[in-house]
């Protein structure tokens, strides 16, 4: 393995934004959105590390590069490893339909 570049899909992004702002502003707890923020983050950080060495997520559709996901808390994050890049591509409360979704 390798060292690995950390790319997000604006996708991702602005699935963390809504995240952070769906805590923060309707459920009116900035403290617990920074702490989920932070908690979701370093999750990635940490596996950028060693990103292949993960089960690969078994999906129902055919696809170029293999999902893998890390769970934080209630949210999941969707990720695929492309060369040397690990590529967030969903940030997602765990409880939703993921097939649909990823």
């Amino acid at each position: 393995m390798g060292k690995y570049t950390l790319r997000y899909l604006p996708l991702a992004k602005q699935d963390l934004s809504e995240i952070v702002n769906y805590i923060q502003n309707n459920l009116e707890n900035p403290i617990a959105a920074e702490n989920t923020l932070s908690k979701i983050e370093a999750a990635i950080l940490e596996r950028l590390e060693s990103p292949e060495s993960f089960a690969v997520w078994q999906s129902k559709k055919q696809r170029p590069y293999p999902y893998r996901k890390i769970n934080v808390g209630n949210y999941t994050v969707w990720y695929v490893v492309i060369d040397h890049i690990m590529e967030v591509r969903r940030i997602l409360y765990s409880r939703r339909d993921e097939e649909t979704l990823i």
